[in-house]
């Protein structure tokens, strides 16, 4: 990229062995992925290293994005890191916390009435966008290998860490389960296991499954239906993070997945957040509610079975459970923690 590359630190996330869920779910290896661990709080952190370090090293001075959340907010902090101007485009029901940090790293934002949820109005959108792109200062950064292969590239590193995390000694990963919104994430980390595949690390590829939430159904259907191409939708999903109705990645997500022996997994939102408590309570792991998607998709695999005891499945957690208060109110509802005098906490805890 002909300068150093651009670092808030970035990646090496740790990968947590369940201690609960997957041994009650009849799974005795399963393995978490934190990306909540990044500088901003998710996988997405990866993406804005890579895509920053190349603008510096073209004299680039501002990022224009689109973003459902996660990819704005770490865009705005490299931004803000690197002295370049932040300009982010929302897709509308993205969580206010997200909104807040990117505020907060002093990106300047616009919330688009429709954008994410209408297919129309979000290729008007993005048309736009990619005017604003065009100038000789600005490049349009959106995580999707559409739009930048380049910063996407960065986001596989995932996969090659994990393919250091767990050895060949049982066989490497079988199964591994990521939440999908355009389907960058799964396809970047196939492509990380490929790089590690070629190299001679590993002999074989997990099987990669899609896990999306059912009111954005645009890869993990049409995997079930066994169609080759990833399809447009009305997004209806609650889920932060994966109200994407466009294509995108998909089509190469559904290859992936087919070549690896994977499959298509949709998932109700009240599900998720009754799985996004579960990992909190059982795990220790406070996730956003997209997260716990690739979550959802694996308890539903190991109920038909589709995985087994045996065999080494990773769930890849993408962002912390701060970035998004509406679901940490609805996991807390009738939780209260009141202020009590010192003799009453002394009569309630004796």
């Amino acid at each position: 990229m002909g300068s150093a590359y651009f670092t808030l630190g970035e990646g090496h996330t740790p990968l947590i062995k369940s201690r609960r869920i997957g041994p009650d779910a009849g799974l005795d290896h399963l393995y978490f992925k934190l990306e909540t661990v990044n500088p901003t709080g998710s996988y997405k952190d990866r993406f804005a290293a890579a895509a920053v370090t190349d603008m510096l090293s073209q004299g680039k001075k501002r990022v224009v994005t689109c973003s459902s959340g996660n990819a704005g907010s770490a865009l705005a902090a490299y931004c803000a890191a690197a002295g370049m101007d932040c300009q982010v485009a929302v897709f509308i029901g993205a969580p206010e916390n997200k909104l807040k940090q990117m505020l907060a790293y002093g990106a300047t934002v616009w919330r688009i009435e429709g954008f994410g949820a209408d297919p129309e109005i979000s290729g008007k959108v993005f048309k736009y966008l990619k005017h604003l792109g065009a100038a000789a200062d600005t490049e349009l950064q959106v995580s999707s290998y559409q739009f930048n292969p380049i910063g996407m590239a960065g986001v596989e590193s995932i996969g090659r860490e994990l393919v250091s995390q767990i050895s060949d000694e049982r066989g490497g990963i079988d199964h591994l389960f990521c939440c999908a919104g355009g389907g960058g994430l799964l396809l970047a980390v196939y492509r990380g296991f490929q790089t590690a595949c070629q190299a001679g690390q590993i002999k074989r590829l997990p099987a990669f499954h899609c896990v999306q939430p059912a009111g954005n159904n645009t890869i993990a259907g049409p995997l079930l239906a066994g169609t080759d191409r990833a399809q447009t939708c009305r997004s209806t999903t609650k889920i932060g993070g994966l109200q994407v109705a466009s294509v995108l990645d998909g089509n190469d997500v559904i290859a992936a997945c087919r070549y690896t022996g994977g499959s298509g997994y949709l998932v109700e939102d009240e599900f998720v957040y009754e799985v996004q408590a579960l990992l909190a309570r059982q795990e220790g792991i406070f996730c956003e509610p997209a997260a716990a998607v690739s979550m959802a998709g694996i308890l539903q695999a190991a109920a038909e079975r589709k995985i087994t005891s045996k065999e080494t499945v990773v769930c890849v957690i993408t962002g912390s459970g701060f970035k998004d208060q509406e679901s940490v109110d609805r996991m807390l509802a009738g939780t209260t923690s009141p202020v009590i005098s010192l003799a009453e906490f002394i009569d309630q805890t004796a």
